[in-house]
């Protein structure tokens, strides 16, 4: 008598899927997870658990597993295949995110590794949600050979064609070596953690064999060289759970998608409240130095900001955050750096955040307080002229809602490029301190006088009187709103209303660039 097996009950099905996705989740080696936990730190999911909301993340393609054959592979074929994708929310917004499981392969990518990462990334396209990498991998897989490395071509391709739409966000929290470095340099910001956070195109070791100089990992590629040094890296933080905390703020100041305003919020903070307390903070002496990140707290709601490349070009601060609810970025020269010159790593860093802002409509508030560009051999020989054109391209660009103000020097070709009003910003404001022109009053009388001073008989007091008679005629007040190359001259105490009506008023610009298929910025 043949014995017929009884089919599985749904109950028993079902079963075998929790089973088996649990089994996936844990990994095939659970002493992986404690090698991950002795290493400082932690796992996939456990950062996708600190970035998203509670019980929001919804997996992709969990149970997926590499079909390569050769080297070992056809027996080693673990569920996720190194890499867990997904969405969820942040704040209750949905974003997007792919995490390497450095458990299975090193986090290494596979052909089905990048598969999977390219079909999150096409999912945040179309959804128009921000995308964020979770970045702790060991480069391609060897095994795979060719496979790997195209793979690694479609994840570019994908970065690119997302450049400008969405927001993409990546976390470096471990190593990222080779062409693997090339998709966070794609993104909009790359966020580094001391200790775990390594990028490099070739390893020490290559370095070593080709120039026989010899470094460590961190000294090549570490998150503080990146953050300081390169400039790779937009944000440095000492632990995994203050990074992604960072990151979640950053995501709560910036729009779903480029057809998107940022979010709004509801703040406590006085849209007239007077910001006397710029009178003490800014010395009336143009030579004397202050902190222009103090300016920005005290013009923003509740003294809050994101400051973007904190410890790179260190003389040019860019920034996100605040005024009256509503998201701004701010550019601002700072005179306790190189006395607040542009140089050309400020360049890069503004022309980049300008860029950024104005493609996810980010209003733009630049405050100027700039002697000019930074002399040199090395700077004209490393290509200032390109390289500050581009600060000067991005500004031209721009069509989101702008705003200058002045608070004190603003000299030569540096004023023009600090938004001025001759290259568009919408509103041009300076305070009473102000001084516009092409050169100091001391350097101006030294060239256009130096006849006459050289003929006194006492040059040392000629040369004060020309320095005044300068000033008194060409560097005074108010001579460029006598002009109208600036709007208003106002009282500094009134600054942060005066720019939370005129934001109010910009809210609705609409401005069109000539149609092009795109421009050809300077390099």
């Amino acid at each position: 008598m043949t014995t017929v097996q009884a089919t599985p009950s749904i109950a028993e099905h079902l079963g075998e899927l929790i089973e088996l996705k649990k089994a996936a989740r844990v990994g095939p080696d659970p002493a992986a997870t404690e090698r991950q936990h002795a290493k400082g730190k932690l796992t996939a999911y456990e950062r996708i658990d600190l970035l998203l909301d509670p019980g929001s993340f919804t997996e992709v393609e969990p149970l997926r597993r590499h079909r390569a054959t050769g080297f070992g592979l056809e027996a080693k074929r673990p569920h996720s295949d190194g890499v867990v994708t997904g969405w969820g929310t942040v704040e209750g917004r949905t974003v997007f995110v792919y995490a390497h499981d450095f458990r299975i392969f090193g986090g290494a990518l596979g052909e089905a590794h990048a598969q999977k990462i390219q079909k999150i990334m096409d999912m945040a396209i179309a959804s128009g949600g921000p995308l964020v990498s979770l970045n702790d991998g060991a480069g391609a897989r060897i095994q795979e050979g060719v496979s790997a490395l195209a793979g690694y071509g479609g994840i570019f391709q994908r970065n690119t064609r997302a450049s400008g739409v969405i927001p993409q966000i990546s976390v470096m929290l471990g190593p990222c070596a080779g062409g693997a470095a090339y998709s966070p340099a794609l993104t909009d910001f790359v966020f580094a953690v001391r200790g775990i956070a390594q990028m490099f195109i070739t390893g020490p070791d290559v370095v070593r064999t080709v120039t026989g100089e010899e470094v460590s990992q961190d000294g090549l590629g570490g998150a503080d060289v990146h953050g300081s040094t390169s400039g790779v890296a937009h944000f440095v933080h000492d632990d995994e759970e203050t990074c992604l905390a960072e990151v979640r703020w950053l995501l709560s100041l910036l729009p779903a998608n480029n057809r998107e305003l940022p979010p709004a919020v509801v703040t406590g903070d006085p849209a007239d409240r007077r910001v006397d307390r710029l009178l003490e903070l800014v010395p009336a002496d143009g030579n004397r130095s202050y902190d222009i990140r103090d300016v920005i707290a005290e013009l923003v709601d509740d003294e809050e900001y994101m400051e973007v490349h904190a410890q790179w070009g260190t003389n040019l601060v860019c920034a996100l955050a605040r005024l009256d609810g509503r998201v701004v970025g701010v550019v601002g020269s700072q005179p306790a750096a190189l006395a607040g010159v542009l140089d050309i790593t400020a360049s890069e860093k503004g022309a980049r955040f300008v860029q950024f802002c104005d493609a996810f409509n980010i209003p733009l508030l630049t405050l100027v307080d700039v002697p000019g560009f930074l002399p040199g051999v090395d700077q004209e020989h490393g290509g200032i002229i390109r390289r500050g054109a581009k600060l000067l391209y991005a500004y031209c660009n721009a069509t989101v809602p702008r705003i200058s103000v002045v608070l004190r020097k603003a000299y030569g070709g540096a004023y023009i490029v600090m938004d001025s009003r001759s290259i568009g910003t919408d509103l041009a404001l300076a305070w009473p301190t102000n001084e516009i022109a092409v050169m100091g009053a001391e350097a101006a009388a030294d060239v256009v006088f130096r006849r006459e001073i050289a003929a006194s008989d006492d040059p040392a007091t000629t040369r004060e009187q020309k320095i005044k008679e300068y000033r008194r005629e060409l560097v005074h007040p108010y001579y460029a709103a006598e002009r109208g190359l600036v709007d208003d001259v106002i009282d500094p105490g009134d600054t942060r209303a005066v720019l939370i009506r005129s934001f109010a008023m910009l809210q609705r610009k609409d401005a069109d660039l000539p149609r092009r298929k795109h421009g050809n910025p300077p390099q």
